[in-house]
Formats: structure tokens, C-alpha cells, sequence
């Protein structure tokens, strides 16, 4: 909601938690006031803790984390005193479908395992990547699916508090950086999409995700790359824009593949 003196507050809510930011403590007030009003309210103060989410705040930068939430994982999985490891996952190695013979007795703990990390991925794009690797043996994951999601977990253990660094003095200038890995899946050849969007320093955006269909070549792999990051780059610039916050200048989307660049740019191909 916006008002006429350029202020403006955005309400998150979650069953009966609401977060309330605004850009005017008076206005906050105001909204504090009229929900009292309406429901039972129990005001917690500044927020610091909010769906797992531990929210830390400076005059300069606010960091997110979910630091409890992966101990908890790793206590959960007896791994708290694991040795960590440099790397979400060993990414000269493909994982394949299972066989009949090597598939898991009890599915559980891989598909809770797995949506445990796909919720952590709110914070750490770091193991965004391995994560959709994993998520793909959902059905009939293996000992082998189950070995390389502990992996994460020790990848984890290494720096637990790790998570999301939001500048506070920022131009809010949307700049974007797209890749591919072209055939990366052994058992579809079907490549995979990543992307990252930053306000300046600050990432607020990020996937990967297995493209839905087959690229015949690097180039149109990246292409298509472009194409998805594209149009989270449109759909983040709206968001900005109802918060009145405009893009003035031309917004850069990095990619390191030139012929894909090439072909973005030529009007031909559109």
C-alpha cells in the first residue's frame, strides 16, 4: 500500500505472522493500530526470527540466514560432527537413475531430506544447483542420491550461519548474470538454467532449473538461458516499479557465451 506523501508499506503474511515494512515508522504505527482494532495482536517488535528465517539488522546492511535451521539438520541426520567438505557436490560426477537393485528400502528420508534443502535454498543459493539435481530421484532415489544429499549436509556443516547480505545504500539498479549446463543431465541430455539477479550488491533472485527441452547445441542452450532470465528481470523491474522505485537506466543481463549474446541482439531471431 502506498500513500499520497510517497510513503509506502508491504504486509507479509503467513497464517496468523505478519511482518509488517514500510518506509515510515508512523505509517506502521497507523497499520498496527487498525489491525488491533480488528484482531487480537501481540506486537513482537522489530522482526528477528520469522518462518526459520533469523534476520539480523544495521544502520548499512541487513543479513538472512537460517543458521538454526541447518544445525537442526545436522543434528537431525547425526552429521553435527561430520568432516565438512569445499563443495555442495563431487560436479564431475553424474548421477543416474537407479536400478532396481541399488533403489532405497524406506523413500522418506531422501524425499524430507530433499525438501528440507529445497527450503533452504531461501537463503543459500550456494547448493541451489545440487538441489535440482537431487530433486529429480524423488520417485525412486538410490543409496548413491542418498550419499550425494549428505554431501550437502557437510557442505552445510562448513559454514552453517552462511546466507544473504542485503546492502541498505544501494542504487537499486537491477543487473543480472545468466549461464547454462548444456547436457548436463545423462539421462534427457536436457541442459540446466541459472540465473542471478542483484539490486547492485545485494542478490534477490536466483534459480536453477532443468530446461524443458532438449538444446542442440551450447549456444542455444545459453540462449534459452537468457530468455528465462529475461523475464525474471521483467517481473522484478514491475515489483520495483509498484514500490515506486524506477529503472532509469538500461539494465545489464551477463552472459559469457558471445554467439548467444549475438543472437539476443540481432532482431532477426526475435
Amino acid at each position: 500500500m502506498s500513500t499520497g506523501d510517497g510513503n509506502f508499506a508491504a504486509l507479509l503474511v503467513y497464517v496468523d505472522d505478519i511482518v509488517i515494512g514500510s518506509t515510515s515508522d508512523q505509517l506502521v504505527d497507523n497499520i498496527k493500530e487498525y489491525l488491533s482494532t480488528q484482531f487480537k495482536l501481540k506486537d513482537l517488535g522489530i522482526v528477528k526470527y520469522f518462518l526459520g528465517l533469523e534476520i539480523a539488522r544495521s544502520p548499512e546492511r541487513i543479513s538472512v540466514c537460517q543458521r538454526k535451521y541447518v544445525l537442526d539438520m545436522l543434528e537431525e541426520y547425526s552429521l553435527l560432527g561430520a568432516k565438512p567438505v569445499s563443495t555442495p557436490m563431487d560436479y564431475n560426477y553424474k548421477l543416474q537413475k537407479s536400478t532396481k537393485d541399488y533403489r532405497l528400502k524406506d523413500l522418506t528420508i531422501y524425499r524430507q531430506l530433499v525438501g528440507k534443502l529445497l527450503y533452504l535454498t531461501f537463503t543459500r543459493p550456494d547448493v541451489c544447483y545440487a538441489v535440482q539435481v537431487l530433486s529429480q530421484f524423488m520417485d525412486k532415489p538410490s543409496n548413491d542420491h542418498l550419499a550425494t544429499a549428505f554431501r550437502v549436509l557437510r557442505y552445510l556443516k562448513g559454514a552453517p550461519g552462511q546466507g544473504l547480505l542485503l546492502h541498505s545504500q544501494s542504487n537499486l539498479q537491477i543487473q543480472a548474470y545468466s549461464d547454462s549446463d548444456w547436457a548436463s543431465c545423462p539421462n534427457t541430455r536436457k541442459s540446466v538454467t541459472g540465473y542471478a539477479l542483484f539490486l547492485e550488491n545485494s542478490m534477490v533472485s536466483w534459480k536453477a532449473k532443468k530446461q524443458s527441452v532438449v538444446a542442440r547445441s551450447s549456444v542455444e542452450a545459453e540462449y534459452r538461458s537468457m530468455a528465462t532470465t529475461s523475464c525474471e528481470i521483467i517481473w522484478l523491474k514491475s515489483l520495483l516499479a509498484e514500490f515506486g522505485i524506477c529503472q532509469t537506466n538500461a539494465i545489464k543481463l551477463y552472459c559469457d557465451n558471445q554467439f548467444a549474446i549475438y543472437i539476443s541482439k540481432n532482431p532477426m531471431f526475435h
